[in-house]
């Protein structure tokens, strides 16, 4: 166990998942956040960008300079969009912090699939395929030691979880897996966008980036890598007029298997998990809402199961993961802000 606080940084502060990283947090025993930045907000505090820390975190926000904020910080939480991310991951690294970063630029095993999917190059190609992903559910033992963490995606991370035992066990077919996700608003982030705008989702729910999400290549990849079978999902998700939370129904071929099987494959591989509780009830956004726990299902339905998995996208799909994840680099139960 270690004596002092973490030390805590957060570059890119302005945004929902930095607000929940300075949430989780204010509550955690051994780590303190002592570090924001942002371009656009130097020299304001933290909580006047985010009025709910008000009287719990006056952290000063600054421009980014990696150097100092290295000096002050023993890990540092980076909310930068891809491509900008990973330029300041690597100067990051060069000052010997920490890092986890919650944009895509390491998730992938492939620099080809991420140069084709995000359409830039990649500003430290050296690393792509060789940063673990921020799984501990899979990953917790090359974590621990790692310098850069490559935080999940938010519905990778609903589908991930189910699909993988499942695939890795032989319960269902690989090549057959179709993956329906809704999302609270709050995944497209915080900056102004139309078809964000509240006359624009109220009463409403609508299906988006048909085909072309860049998080079906991170559920290919992920489920491949975890269960050493290459596998093709068609993933499409969905806006739902709701702040936060996902949920993934996956429908799967399942053979002679049965859900039972599926439900006690899931109950092995997740026995000693902190956060994923398979469940005899169907799973709904408001069961997780505000926590790191994950709930999934299974249910037979002709030649098919159907998978059900509820997560909260800005804690187990975002912020949630990372504290998970920070802990594991620091020694720290897994659970340790996070119940």
């Amino acid at each position: 166990m270690i004596m002092s606080k973490i030390k805590v940084g957060i570059v890119g502060a302005t945004g929902y998942t930095a607000l929940e990283v300075a949430r989780l947090l204010t509550a955690h025993p051994q780590a303190e956040l002592v570090a924001a930045t942002s371009r656009a907000d130097d020299g304001r505090s933290l909580a006047e960008i985010h009025p709910s820390l008000a009287g719990r975190c006056d952290v000063p926000i600054e421009v980014l300079d990696p150097e100092s904020i290295a000096k002050k910080c023993d890990v540092v939480m980076c909310c930068l969009p891809h491509g900008a991310s990973a330029e300041t991951v690597h100067a990051l690294v060069q000052h010997d912090v920490r890092v986890i970063d919650f944009s895509a630029d390491f998730r992938l095993s492939s620099l080809d699939v991420y140069e084709k999917w995000y359409d830039v190059k990649h500003p430290w190609p050296e690393r792509v395929g060789k940063t673990v992903y921020g799984m501990p559910e899979f990953f917790a033992k090359q974590i621990a030691t790692a310098d850069v963490v490559a935080n999940p995606g938010c519905y990778p991370t609903s589908a991930i979880l189910p699909l993988a035992p499942l695939v890795q066990a032989g319960l269902i077919d690989t090549d057959d897996i179709i993956i329906d996700s809704k999302s609270g608003v709050s995944g497209a982030g915080r900056s102004a966008k139309v078809a964000t705008l509240y006359c624009e989702t109220n009463e409403s729910i609508s299906a988006y980036a048909v085909g072309s999400h860049r998080h079906g290549p991170e559920i290919n990849d992920l489920v491949g890598r975890i269960s050493g079978k290459p596998v093709q999902t068609l993933f499409t998700p969905h806006l739902t007029p709701m702040d936060r939370g996902i949920l993934s129904t996956i429908y799967v071929r399942r053979g002679q298997h049965s859900a039972d099987e599926m439900m006690q494959c899931w109950r092995d591989q997740y026995a000693s998990s902190a956060f994923v509780n398979p469940v005899d009830h169907l799973p709904a956004t408001k069961h997780v809402a505000g926590t790191n726990f994950v709930q999934m299902t299974a249910r037979d339905c002709g030649d098919r199961a159907v998978l059900v998995c509820a997560i909260d996208n800005l804690a187990k799909g975002a912020s949630g993961a990372a504290i998970q994840n920070m802990n594991v680099m620091f020694g720290l139960p897994e659970v340790t802000g996070l119940r």
